[in-house]
């Protein structure tokens, strides 16, 4: 009887496959551009709605009504913001999870086990610690879900502004979390935010994603066709009760994002690689800077601590979310019997799932949805997100620095080019015409270093052969 097989145990949160890891930065160069602008919008806000002189300026811009009301389009521009540009926002992760489904890690059901339990914890206990806190302090449970989101925007932000090398891994995790987390933030908003529903609108708005499906599988092209099509599907979706993002997520996840045959990108890449600039650059900033525009004053942060609610959400976001996901990590691992990569250590797991504490954009429209009826509590509730978000980001910080220099020494190896050909050292060891490469390139070197070696030994005894000596008569001149 023959013996088994050694296996040999599956590593997690190893180094990516060179695709992945292309794809990885490009989506992460313009997630961190678009997080600096996220930054400087929700500053602008904070700036805008606290200057005496300016507030009433930027209440009345974001008051400010327009649309066509017999459409049922007769929106603030806080609510355009929210309803109509966050809809690009979750088109892109639709795309994203949809990429991820069928190209990225997350159709391998082992490999996609570790960021989907990971991101459920994440989820699953910021929900319960503001549970607790505000059934401890007696107050409301409508904010549950507000602090269950991540921002990876903001959080890509906070890794550029403090200047970590984070290992390609770490930062793919962190995508993927997010990518996850956004569904099941929508998901939320569908199922828990929905009032009144009007099921003839839902009817069209449901008819037109089959329209925009059917489009795609018959192969048809042109925008012109598709931007008026996702315009009145999310008109009708948001007439129907149900918050308009849904719309964008659905019609991103309709897209194909597997390659054919002679295609350098399917058409779901091409069309998420022209969108995400305008959902980062645009459409996250312009929504962050009508809504975080909140009245901080001492005793409005002192009183963050002091309310259930707002203590549960700053919590759920700083000590929630570092232990979900750090704990379902771990479990994920455990339980698939998988090790951890040999380049990483448990505390930089912690450290990432500190970062994700960062809840910024869908925890701010969460909030809207969850208070909408409570204007002072919305405000107060946003004081927390921004506060909570800044705690673990500074937490994050600390955690992410003191490993640093690991980090450098990893992104280094990562990086590492030798035979200039485009491709990483890494992904090539395992290539035999590599190798040669180098061979020949420090073949090359050591002639060159021959030849130099020999023209400073000759020019040296060259030297020594001067009567006198070289350099004994300091007065002559150069």
């Amino acid at each position: 009887m023959t013996a088994p097989r050694p296996t040999t145990p599956r590593k997690v949160l190893s180094r990516l496959s060179l695709p992945e890891r292309t794809y990885v930065a490009d989506a992460l160069r313009t997630e961190t551009v678009g997080g600096v602008l996220l930054l400087a919008a929700a500053v602008t806000a904070l700036l805008w709605a606290n200057i005496p002189a300016l507030h009433d300026s930027y209440e009345s811009v974001s008051h400010f009504h327009i649309g066509p009301a017999a459409l049922g389009l007769d929106l603030s521009v806080a609510h355009w913001a929210a309803d109509g540009l966050l809809a690009i926002f979750f088109f892109v992760a639709g795309i994203e999870l949809k990429r991820e489904l069928v190209a990225g890690d997350l159709r391998d059901p082992k490999a996609a086990a570790l960021p989907v339990v990971a991101a459920l914890c994440g989820m699953a206990v910021p929900a319960l610690v503001y549970t607790v806190t505000a059934v401890t302090g007696g107050g409301s449970l409508d904010g549950w879900a507000v602090p269950t989101a991540t921002d990876i925007a903001f959080a890509l932000a906070v890794l550029a502004v403090i200047g970590t090398s984070l290992p390609s891994a770490l930062r793919a995790f962190l995508l993927t979390l997010a990518v996850v987390d956004d569904l099941f933030a929508i998901l939320i908003i569908a199922v828990f935010f929905t009032a009144d529903l009007n099921f003839a609108a839902l009817g069209g708005s449901v008819a037109g994603l089959l329209l925009f499906w059917v489009l795609l599988r018959a192969g048809v092209r042109g925008w012109y066709v598709y931007v008026p099509l996702a315009l009145v599907v999310w008109a009708l979706m948001y007439n129907s009760g149900i918050h308009a993002t849904v719309a964008g997520v659905a019609m991103g996840l309709m897209l194909r994002c597997h390659r054919r045959e002679g295609e350098d990108r399917s058409p779901g890449e091409r069309i998420e690689h022209l969108v995400r600039p305008l959902s980062a650059g645009l459409a996250v900033p312009l929504f962050a800077l009508f809504s975080a525009g909140v009245v901080v004053s001492g005793g409005a942060l002192a009183d963050v601590f002091t309310q259930p609610e707002t203590l549960g959400v700053v919590l759920g976001l700083v000590v929630g979310k570092a232990v979900g996901i750090f704990g379902g990590t771990w479990l994920a691992a455990r339980f698939t019997r998988a090790s951890l990569s040999d380049d990483l250590a448990w505390a930089d797991v912690f450290a990432v799932a500190s970062l994700a504490g960062i809840g910024f954009t869908v925890s701010l429209l969460i909030d809207e949805l969850a208070f909408a009826g409570d204007r002072a509590m919305t405000d107060q509730v946003k004081a927390a997100v921004l506060l909570g978000s800044l705690i673990a980001a500074t937490l994050a910080t600390v955690l992410l620095k003191i490993r640093n220099a690991k980090y450098r020494q990893l992104w280094a190896e990562e990086e590492r080019d030798e035979d200039a050909d485009g491709v990483p050292d890494v992904y090539e060891e395992d290539d035999p015409a590599y190798h040669l490469r180098l061979a020949t390139l420090y073949e090359r070197k050591a002639a060159e270093h021959r030849r130099i070696a020999r023209e400073k030994a000759a020019a040296r005894h060259g030297l020594a052969e001067v009567p006198g000596g070289a350099g004994e008569d300091h007065h002559r001149p150069a």
